[in-house]
């Protein structure tokens, strides 16, 4: 028998602090689930849709464990570059390669006692695999250049958005390892599947977005809120609450009615008409197409942000002021193709996209990634294909 969370004082603050809110069934049995499973120090799969809150439901299963009051350290598993992977996972001993000025725990060790969220975890190369499945056997490791074995006390709890099981069937997963990491799985539905809690989670995020941009925000009105229930929500969580903090954002506070909020919907559809490319084309040029359309997109917002920091706010919320505060590279005019610089390839778009984002992080590289959409693993190997320099950032 599914509990009644929705009544429980006690279930009421696990969601306010962890952000899992909602009274629909889906939510509860989500909740169940992780009050079984946390207390123990069985290995737990987290799998769902990007965007639907594995990271949240980790962090959940620690919350509620033996091991709270330790350290919970999240490794998202496709975003460190192939040649330190393990350096990071497992540290390194002084010498051990070029660079190695001293000896450097890794994640595991930083864990020992804890638990680790390896997220994305279909993302690791095979060569990883084998050494992630003695872990977790074994319960020890040794470091990068090292000889001696390290035992290690962790509580593994990993998350992907891919079907591993196909991706066993394809070679790229271990058996073994998929086995041994899905002792436990809990599947985080998507917010098509939760539409109940979609009016709650709207208001949480706003009241946040109110708070954080100073901003008096008069609401949704019912038909607005109608109009959310009833959209695909593709990006699920991470989607809904992007969306919110732009209308509030953009039209300063005002009411959103059904029109005003559509107007933000047809965006998003528009976006996701473009996609899927055609799947018949070779693998790089579909990579380059549906970067090119991401950018796109990116370009356009970044254009509506400018306009709008440009405009005067209203005295309650002064974004003149907060444009001030902006680092100078930031607030300069967006990078474009001047004319004797046109693109012959995609290939040459595709680098001065990449050049251009680089220079409007700051050569931050994490940052640069986000905004692609690409893994900064990705991102390296394209920085690395072009030859692009730290001079030329």
């Amino acid at each position: 028998m599914v509990k009644d969370y929705s009544n429980d004082d006690h279930w009421r603050d696990v969601q306010q602090d962890l952000g899992i809110l909602g009274d629909s069934e889906k939510t509860r049995q989500l909740l169940e689930t992780v009050e079984q499973v946390a207390p123990t120090d069985i290995s737990v799969l987290i799998s769902g849709e990007s965007g639907a809150g594995k990271e949240l439901v980790a962090k959940a299963v620690h919350l509620l464990s033996r091991r709270r009051d330790e350290p919970l350290i999240t490794v998202n598993c496709g975003a460190i570059p192939e040649g330190i992977l393990e350096s990071e996972l497992f540290g390194h001993e002084k010498g051990s390669f070029t660079g190695a000025a001293g000896q450097r725990k890794g994640y595991f060790e930083l864990a020992h006692k804890g638990s680790i969220f390896l997220d994305e975890i279909g993302e690791l190369p095979l060569s990883i695999q084998v050494k992630l499945l003695r872990v977790l056997e074994e319960r020890e490791f040794m470091r990068v250049g090292g000889t001696v074995l390290q035992a290690v006390d962790v509580r593994f709890i990993a998350a992907t958005n891919k079907e591993l099981q196909e991706e066993v069937r394809k070679g790229n997963f271990r058996q073994d390892l998929f086995y041994r990491l899905n002792a436990v799985h809990i599947r985080v539905p998507s917010l098509r599947e939760r539409r109940d809690d979609i009016v709650l989670l709207a208001k949480k995020f706003a009241a946040d977005f109110c708070r954080s941009y100073h901003i008096e925000f008069a609401g949704f009105s019912e038909r607005a809120f109608h109009l959310l229930q009833d959209h695909a929500w593709p990006g699920n969580i991470r989607e809904l609450k992007n969306l919110v903090e732009k209308v509030i954002i953009l039209e300063k506070g005002n009411l959103i009615d059904e029109t005003t909020l559509r107007k933000y919907l047809d965006v998003v559809d528009q976006f996701d008409q473009k996609l899927p490319v055609r799947l018949e084309k070779p693998k790089d040029e579909l990579e380059r197409e549906f970067l090119l359309r991401v950018l796109l997109e990116i370009k356009s917002e970044i254009a509506q942000l400018r306009e709008l920091i440009m405009i005067p706010a209203p005295q309650r919320y002064s974004l003149g002021a907060w444009r001030d505060e902006l680092p100078n590279e930031y607030s300069a005019a967006p990078r474009t193709f001047s004319g004797d610089r046109t693109p012959e390839s995609m290939s040459d778009m595709e680098k001065e996209m990449i050049r251009s984002t680089l220079i409007k992080t700051g050569g931050n590289k994490r940052k640069t990634a986000k905004l692609l959409g690409l893994s900064e693993r990705t991102l390296y190997r394209k920085i690395n294909k072009y030859g692009l320099r730290e001079n030329e950032i």
